[in-house]
């Protein structure tokens, strides 16, 4: 799954995508705690699983929201670590603790990855094994609400997740699947085998669950998700098809695209609320990887152009560009030079807007305004 990234030094043009609506009062500020752990070992079967977890501020115990990853081309064992920035923040800045497992075979996890062949049903059996897992190990972590979790994956980790649902953690409320499959070119009839795999989950499946599909996925056309569906609701799982139809260029990156939230998120904010789960916004989630925005300083509004301390109509186009962007997004200026450049979507826009002004003008730039505050102070 890839994550969309937007950036500009001197060059304009963005999609726009709008966050869902915001509660009365002011999210607070925070930076989110990650934390890269481990799921012991249990045996030769099952070797230590790596987890990476984002938390909010405090304490906890906060509920628990598991993200399966897909799988990406190539040696499982060279697939970077999950860390969906944009899923992150959704479900971190209301109260979740966000946790990542690698399963078994992939990045840093133990053992190797669980193929099965052209069984693409045990595959996903598998693979549930780690999620599994994962969440009987937080139930011995202080912070983790056990009791209140909600399982969701996308690619083959939507695979993985509907498989979990035959046999999920009693605290588990909801499935939220993904362009959840696994494409296997090299399998004779691949795309029937893995339309009845998913519909045989649904005949031990008693969770609700959501699934979001695109009409131009580049791994799974519509028949293999539609007929899929069919045959998991007629064997009795409960599930809400979101047929959304185009997205982009390849609707398989729908997930982690800042674009594609509008989609999926009043959704699974609704599902949610029908489990009485948390879908308030209280804080304004922080990359921990990121340079911390400064608070806003009231030098100008926003949209006010002609204040920007820019110097040509070039600038002030490229302003005119990040209004449009999607969030999170930074626009940084040099104080003395002119120089610009402006970041969006992704992981890290403060600190990229950052590097991209200060190698323009070849000496340290300031935030003018990120995401919907202006942050400049004057000399």
């Amino acid at each position: 799954m890839g994550l969309f990234v937007g950036a500009m030094l001197g060059l304009s043009g963005a999609g726009v995508a709008q966050e869902p609506a915001q509660p009365s009062q002011p999210a607070q500020a925070a930076t989110l705690v990650e934390n890269v752990m481990t799921v012991p070992a249990g045996g030769l079967s099952e070797p230590e699983l790596e987890v990476t977890v984002f938390r909010p501020p405090g304490p906890g115990p906060f509920p628990v929201m598991v993200v399966n990853h897909g799988r990406a081309p190539g040696n499982a064992r060279f697939q970077s670590r999950f860390r969906p920035m944009v899923v992150v923040r959704a479900f971190a800045s209301r109260g979740w603790a966000v946790v990542l497992p690698m399963r078994q075979g992939f990045s840093r996890s133990g053992g190797v990855e669980i193929s099965a062949g052209c069984n693409v049903a045990s595959n996903g059996e598998q693979q549930a094994r780690s999620v599994s897992r994962t969440l009987v190990w937080l139930e011995g972590q202080p912070w983790a609400d056990t009791a209140r979790n909600v399982v969701m994956g996308q690619s083959h980790g939507g695979l993985a997740t509907l498989a979990y649902g035959m046999a999920p953690h009693p605290g588990t409320k909801l499935l939220v699947n993904f362009a959840g499959g696994l494409r296997q070119e090299g399998c004779v009839g691949w795309q029937h085998e893995l339309i009845r795999a998913i519909g045989g989950y649904g005949e031990k499946s008693r969770l609700p669950s959501l699934w979001f599909y695109g009409d131009n996925d580049s791994y799974f056309q519509p028949f293999v998700f539609r007929e899929a569906h069919e045959r998991y609701v007629k064997a009795g799982g409960p599930a809400e098809l979101v047929a959304y139809g185009h997205f982009g260029s390849d609707a398989h990156g729908m997930f982690g695209s800042q674009a594609g939230l509008p989609i999926w998120l009043p959704k699974v904010l609704a599902a949610l609320s029908a489990q009485g789960l948390p879908t308030k916004v209280a804080y304004t989630a922080q990359d921990p990887a990121d340079i911390a925005a400064p608070q806003g300083t009231g030098f100008a509004a926003l949209a006010d152009v002609e204040r920007v301390p820019l110097r040509n109509e070039r600038g002030r186009h490229g302003y005119r560009a990040f209004l449009s962007a999607e969030l999170p997004r930074a626009f940084a200026v040099h104080p003395d030079k002119g120089s610009w450049a402006s970041a969006w979507g992704g992981e890290r826009p403060n600190a990229r807007a950052l590097a991209n002004c200060e190698k323009s003008a070849g000496s340290p730039c300031q935030l003018y305004a990120v995401d919907l505050d202006v942050v400049w102070r004057d000399k």
